[in-house]
């Protein structure tokens, strides 16, 4: 069983990566471009997922750089590869490290769901050049568990439940949900210097109602099947979102930067 929820291979994927792109890129980028990401340098994208970040990266590297684009489903982002953009199908958690070194491995959303976290941020540390950086970005959902912190009425209410209930599936596939917070603690502990970090927590963005009626069409039916929720309460809070007024939030993505002397 693909322990992952949120898989690939889902007709929703496309808009939850167009919408996750729209929210976080901006914030990605400024602390990429801010560690200096610019010609002629070698990126590793893990867990690459749509096709955003890796365009980004390839567009800032130029003709003299090179991009790495990898994830265990490459069906969203093989469209972009070319030129300095290479995509390779490959598990970070059980496949050997590319056997190459890089000056910024980045991956977004992709550590906190994976069974053998330790494995993977070790592979990605091995495969950094002295002086290489690596960013990493997870959300933290158990330090802001809520998809409406003003919950004034039923619909902030319902929307609260059901964040509740895909919470308790994400948990079930192992994902760590407090993950997000301990991202400095552990380059610092991987012998990474000059780690930082920040968090980012939009509140009410367009792009936070595609990508949570995207999620909830995507795990309805593992929500039914669990008895997490009725398919009424779904569908009421898929209509209370094309309705507009609710505030929804996201948890907070945090990212942590370290650098490989």
């Amino acid at each position: 069983m693909n322990r992952y929820l949120l898989d690939n291979d889902r007709p929703e994927a496309g808009a939850r990566f167009e919408a996750l792109a729209e929210l976080f890129d901006p914030w990605t980028f400024r602390h990429l471009d801010g560690l200096g990401l610019g010609e002629g340098w070698r990126c590793w994208e893990v867990g690459a997922g749509g096709s955003s970040v890796p365009r980004g990266l390839a567009d800032r590297v130029g003709a003299s750089g090179r991009v790495l684009a990898t994830d265990i489903d490459v069906s969203w982002t093989t469209p972009a590869a070319g030129g300095v953009l290479e995509v390779r199908r490959h598990d970070v958690t059980r496949d050997p490290p590319p056997a190459e070194t890089f000056d910024l491995v980045h991956a977004r959303l992709v550590l906190v769901h994976l069974a053998d976290r330790e494995a993977a941020l070790r592979s990605m540390i091995g495969a950094l050049r002295p002086g290489g950086w690596l960013v990493l970005e997870d959300a933290d959902p158990a330090l802001q568990p809520l998809s409406c912190p003003d919950e004034h009425g039923p619909a902030e209410q319902l929307a609260n439940r059901l964040r509740r209930a895909f919470r308790t599936l994400l948990t079930g596939r192992g994902a760590d949900l407090s993950y997000g917070r301990k991202l400095p603690r552990l380059l610092r502990e991987a012998g990474l210097a000059a780690v930082r970090a920040e968090a980012y927590f939009p509140i009410t963005s367009p792009a936070c109602e595609i990508l949570e009626a995207a999620t909830m069409r995507h795990v309805r039916e593992e929500l039914l099947t669990a008895g997490l929720a009725t398919a009424e309460e779904i569908e009421t809070h898929l209509a209370n979102l094309d309705g507009g007024g609710l505030d929804l939030t996201l948890a907070p993505m945090i990212t942590a930067w370290g650098r490989k002397d």
